[in-house]
């Protein structure tokens, strides 16, 4: 009984720790093995990881049924119930996940740079280190495709549309005033510095719903939500002086920079085919305060700028200059946070108030305006599974306009408006597979001063056809109210419309990125008037119309060739409106047919130099020469700008920048101002619109100090 007894607590003891193996396979749905997937008993420390073949092998003393669970990233995880005891040689298959790093994105009609996203084509601010751009966004952004080069403006003309049909956001929260003032066919440039901002989306088209009032674009800016460490850049420069300042504590973080322009010393030594009273002088700067909860973030962003020019202007229809005096103040305040809350959710909320004062002096005429602008922003989201996120959320807008124009002799003349307009938005997600996702949205918009609704909806599709490639489709409905000009003076008007058709094709792969996009778009309820320009007494209606269509062609390289990174961009439009004052559908002024940029960026390590090169080239645009029969029969020469910097190192902070624009000097020319009468001939006279300045010398000095004392602004030349 003795030798019975122990012989069963052998046996027992045998079996209490018996070693059952666990082997099998890991595999892709390509029947691909997966390697370093991780392989587990749940509840325990027993398994193993997957070698070059996909196998694995462990043992185990679990007993029973039990989950195994295998796991590895890009995949979802799988857990599928064995019985310990019965367990046999088996293959198992993983689904990418939705969250994988190669899953498809949807990129029809959108640019993006910074923010690491998988659908950017340009590094962290490449797009303001373009040679010829000299650190203007919107400059650099002309060299993208579907932007226009419209140089006698400044501004962001976008497959088609107008300046105004591009709205500016930053944080999520719109910018209602985003350039500078400037005199008639000057340029002007964009208010804000790329230096606090870390990522840029360019959408030229088939935007989200969670933005609007805009035909045609829209161009979101992403401010910096953490810098790395306390930091300290100063800038000396041919056309004034510059100062900026980071300061990192542990929760929170401040960084400004300001910045002062005088033009007048600079145009002592480069000659001007302007006559200048006072050169452009301006001070202006920039600060963001960045505070760090629990589970999220705040930011204040505020922005101001003071801007003052005179000179004197010729005008065909004058025997003398008209002398133009410009005064302009402007405040730009956003706050924004972001956090999250309960199950899964974030909550986005801003605001924003935008104040601008311009004062223009006309010969001995006064003209003044303000414009007050706000804006009430918030959003929920929530990513409910792998496959499915939403978003929604609302807007409201308060435009507050006022003009008032006091000529030499007579009494004064006051226009204005106030716009109140409230919109709400809905987007669903759907990710159908790793290589074919839907995002679906609407927007419901109000716009009290015009009494009209609007309806949006909008839909973008993608579907990747190869690790490397992948298609996207996208279309929507937008509307915009008329601008200023026109509801200043007349308000019984309704919205402008359009609809956007868009396929767009991506190859990314080994730093070299391919995008090319076709497109289409329709415009209806355009704004037309029966005067030379628009005036307090025009006859305004929504008769106008047109169309857009188009390729977009995007080459990026940055492998063949040693130490070198270029892009090209090519752009074919085929655009034309009756609106206006037109007398029937034709190429408007600001569309040329072909646009065609070339940018490049060397690094030579022995002059420890960046080169950077761009050249711009777009066909002729139209005009209207009255002393033809037939309306918007003239064109202008082929536009060339080749533009070149030279950024220096002096040591590892220190940096003597060189920037020439329009190396050749080329006469572009934008087209011309014709008299409003014939002379004795019966000839309407007429004057060039053209550059400014043959070309633009810019040096500079820019030293930055940090903690790290490696840190420098190159990648800002």
């Amino acid at each position: 009984m003795k030798s019975l007894l122990q012989l069963t607590l052998l046996l027992i003891s045998i079996n209490a720790f018996a070693q059952f193996k666990i082997e099998g396979k890991v595999i892709d749905k390509k029947n691909k093995p997966l390697v370093g997937a991780n392989v587990f008993i749940e509840g325990t420390y027993d398994g193993a990881t997957t070698n070059e073949k996909g196998e694995f092998l462990f043992e185990t003393t679990e007993k029973g049924k039990q989950i195994l669970n295998i796991s590895l990233l890009g995949f979802d995880d799988l857990k599928t119930p064995v019985e310990i005891e019965k367990c046999i040689f088996q293959t198992y298959v993983l689904k990418a996940g939705m969250n994988s790093l190669d899953a498809v994105v949807i990129t029809a009609g959108s640019f993006k740079a910074g923010d690491n996203s998988k659908g950017s084509v340009l590094k962290p601010l490449d797009i303001v280190s373009t040679a010829g751009s000299v650190g203007d966004i919107v400059g650099a952004l002309q060299t993208l495709p579907g932007a226009q080069v419209v140089g006698e403006s400044g501004r962001l003309f976008v497959r088609g549309g107008e300046s105004d049909e591009t709205q500016t956001y930053i944080d999520g929260v719109r910018v209602a005033q985003p350039y500078g003032v400037s005199a008639n066919n000057m340029p002007t440039r964009g208010r804000f510095s790329p230096f606090l901002f870390k990522g840029m989306t360019f959408s030229t088209g088939g935007y989200s719903a969670e933005y609007g009032d805009a035909l045609s674009s829209v161009l979101l800016m992403n401010s910096i939500s953490e810098p790395d460490q306390d930091q300290t850049d100063v800038s000396f420069m041919t056309v004034g002086l510059g100062l900026g300042k980071t300061k990192k504590w542990q929760k929170s973080s401040l960084s400004f920079n300001t910045s002062y322009i005088n033009l007048q010393p600079y145009q002592w030594l480069v000659p001007q085919k302007a006559d200048w009273n006072k050169p452009y002088q301006s001070i202006s700067g920039e600060s963001i305060y960045r505070y760090k909860f629990n589970k999220g973030l705040f930011k204040l962003y505020a922005a101001f700028e003071t801007a003052a020019f005179d000179l004197n202007q010729d005008d065909i229809n004058n025997t003398n200059p008209i002398r133009i005096d410009n005064k302009n103040n402007n405040l730009y305040v956003n706050s924004n946070y972001k956090g999250k809350f309960g199950n899964g959710w974030t909550i986005t909320t801003g605001g924003s108030l935008g104040i601008n004062n311009v004062r223009i002096g006309i010969e001995q005429d006064q003209l003044k305006n303000q414009e007050i602008a706000s804006h009430l922003k918030a959003k929920l989201e929530n990513k409910l599974s792998d496959k499915i996120g939403i978003a929604f959320g609302g807007d409201y807008f308060v435009t507050d306009f006022d003009e008032s124009f006091k000529p030499k002799s007579g009494e004064s003349f006051k226009y204005g408006y106030k716009s109140n307009v409230g919109a709400l938005f809905a987007e669903t997600d759907f990710f159908f597979s790793p290589e074919f996702a839907l995002k679906s949205g609407v927007r419901v918009m109000r716009n009290d001063l015009l009494n009209k609704n609007v309806f949006e909806p909008r839909i973008s599709l993608a579907y990747k056809v190869s690790k490397a490639s992948q298609f996207s489709l996208a279309y929507g409905d937008f509307h915009q109210a008329p601008k200023q000009d026109y509801l200043k003076y007349f308000q019984n008007l309704d919205f402008e419309k359009t609809q956007h058709y868009i396929l767009n094709y991506m190859h990314s792969v080994a730093k070299r990125t391919l995008r090319a996009e076709v497109y289409y778009k329709k415009y209806d309820d355009l704004i037309k008037y029966n005067t030379a320009t628009p005036v307090f007494n025009s006859d305004y209606n929504n008769q106008g119309f047109g169309y857009a269509k188009g390729l977009d062609i995007f080459w990026r390289d940055s492998r063949t060739f040693k130490k070198i990174d270029y892009w090209i961009t090519y752009t074919l439009t085929d655009s034309k409106r009756n609106f206006k004052n037109y007398s029937k559908e034709v190429k408007p002024t600001f569309v040329a047919d072909h646009t065609l940029s070339w940018v490049g960026k060397y690094w030579i390590q022995d002059w420890k130099s960046q080169i950077s090169v761009t050249n711009t080239f777009a066909s002729g645009r139209p005009y209207n020469n009255p002393n033809q029969t037939q309306f918007m029969n003239g064109k202008t020469k082929e536009y060339n700008n080749l533009s070149m910097s030279w950024a220096y190192l002096l040591s590892q902070q220190k940096i003597l920048f060189f920037s020439v624009t329009n190396i050749l000097g080329r006469d572009n020319v934008f087209g011309y101002q014709y008299a409003n009468s014939p002379d004795l001939s019966g000839v309407y006279q007429r004057q060039v619109i053209g550059q400014p300045a043959d070309r633009f010398f810019f040096v500079g000095f820019f030293w930055t100090i940090s903690n790290d004392k490696k840190t420098n602004q190159l990648d800002n030349l």
